[in-house]
């Protein structure tokens, strides 16, 4: 069971401290300064980053999570004394093919729905290519972003979420618990600020998502692609002036931006595609035992005794 890989390791209370500030030191540091910066402070930082180049300012924005990641997998192994396969599956070993077909069925969809969305109308979007500056990002992306998502899921869907579990001994909560904060960390994306706190709902609802993905599956594989594939479409596809990160994409939105519609559509992607993916997830993978896997209980392995 994948929470429970958790008792493969040494779990005081300030190792789990200890883990949990220095690798989350990053979102807990933006969360502060968020909500302790006025409103003009924080005009003047969006200011400042829409100033810099994209690619300079994708490449500064994600180059901090590859040594996050790395610290991470180090404090598992040194200071918990555990194997970062435990922190990733409850398989023997970690399923590749698992991590690409999520990735290919996330990227299939965001590309259907794309197309689909401007055969219907396109008078707001506008070819954006540009050879040299798509190329840099591109390499950019496949460099980093597995950096990005990779410390996002061990450290929410991984590490808090086996920790957590195995404190409370159930699995109702750590999901709950990361799914909520693992969307209260992006409070402070520039999309917050235009469409307001209703845009919360989906952060957290995609916490949730991968979270279901991680308890009915026992592992991180499908969160692991199913993340990647989302965030290299956000990057390489379309882009606007109030995405999280700026790209040089293939496609930028030129119109303005109603906050209402743009919610509007993160919300059907909540209510109608997440429980698709799942669906295809559960029929692929003979996913049963729904109750048992997401809000059951969590018990710590019995010793075995020699006579």
């Amino acid at each position: 069971m994948f929470i429970e890989q958790a008792y493969k390791g040494k779990n005081n209370w300030w190792r789990v401290v200890i883990t949990t500030l220095l690798t989350a030191g990053v979102f807990i540091a933006n969360f502060v300064t968020f909500f302790t910066m006025s409103k003009e402070q924080m005009d003047a930082v969006y200011k400042t980053m829409s100033e810099v180049p994209n690619n300079l300012s994708l490449l500064i924005n994600l180059s901090p999570f590859i040594l996050l990641l790395l610290l991470l997998f180090l404090l598992v192994r040194v200071l918990h004394e555990r194997s970062v396969l435990s922190l990733t599956t409850s398989r023997k070993s970690i399923d590749y093919k698992r991590i690409l077909f999520s990735f290919l069925l996330i990227v299939s969809l965001t590309i259907v729905m794309f197309i689909i969305s401007y055969l219907v109308d396109h008078s707001n979007i506008i070819w954006n290519f540009n050879p040299l500056k798509f190329t840099i990002l591109f390499a950019i992306s496949l460099l980093l972003f597995p950096c990005q998502i990779g410390l996002e899921e061990y450290l929410f869907r991984g590490y808090l979420m086996q920790q957590i579990g195995i404190v409370v001994k159930n699995r109702w909560f750590p999901l709950l618990f990361t799914s909520i904060v693992f969307g209260l960390f992006h409070s402070a994306n520039p999309e917050v600020e235009q469409m307001g706190y209703g845009v919360m709902v989906f952060y957290i609802g995609t916490g949730f998502l991968l979270g279901i993905m991680t308890l009915m599956d026992e592992s991180l594989e499908l969160a692991l692609g199913f993340h990647l594939g989302n965030n290299l479409m956000a990057a390489l596809v379309i882009t606007s002036d109030i995405s999280a990160i700026h790209t040089d994409a293939l496609f930028k939105y030129s119109g303005v931006e109603k906050p209402v519609d743009m919610l509007n559509e993160m919300i059907v992607s909540i209510a109608i595609v997440y429980p698709i993916i799942l669906y295809i997830f559960a029929k692929r993978y003979n996913w049963t035992n729904w109750k048992t896997k997401l809000t059951g209980k969590i018990q710590a392995p019995k010793l075995q005794t020699t006579n």
